[in-house]
């Protein structure tokens, strides 16, 4: 039987907590459709982040690798972020989720008791 106790590290822990927050996917799946942007960018494009968060979910990629970020010496300072080849290689996993959640998210809904009509 396999066990999952948390001694030491452990890299399913690990990454699924790292993915399974909040915006962390949006984020790279909005750098994955649009590629290098910056970050009122970004902010607009989820709409519903705040600054805060986005700042301290872009530091976090980027201390992971998966995403690159470029300042530009100019006044103001141009700051844009990308995926990097790490992140790129974690794109069909979280695609394949994103597929296999717009393809299930109506009967989820509806066991759930949600109404309302779900769009992709």
């Amino acid at each position: 039987m396999e066990n999952f106790h948390h001694i030491g590290s452990c890299p399913i822990r690990d990454v699924l907590s790292k993915l399974g927050d909040k915006w962390t996917m949006l984020i790279m799946v909005t750098l994955k459709m649009n590629g290098t942007m910056r970050f009122c960018d970004i902010q607009k494009t989820i709409g519903d982040i705040s600054q805060r968060m986005l700042t301290v979910t872009l530091r976090s990629l980027e201390t992971d690798g998966l995403i690159a970020r470029k300042v530009y010496a100019e006044v103001p300072p141009r700051v844009e972020y990308s995926l990097t080849e790490t992140g790129y290689s974690l794109m069909p996993h979280i695609e394949s989720l994103v597929g296999w959640a717009l393809e299930h998210m109506a009967d989820i809904m509806e066991r759930r008791g949600v109404r309302e009509e779900v769009r992709p």
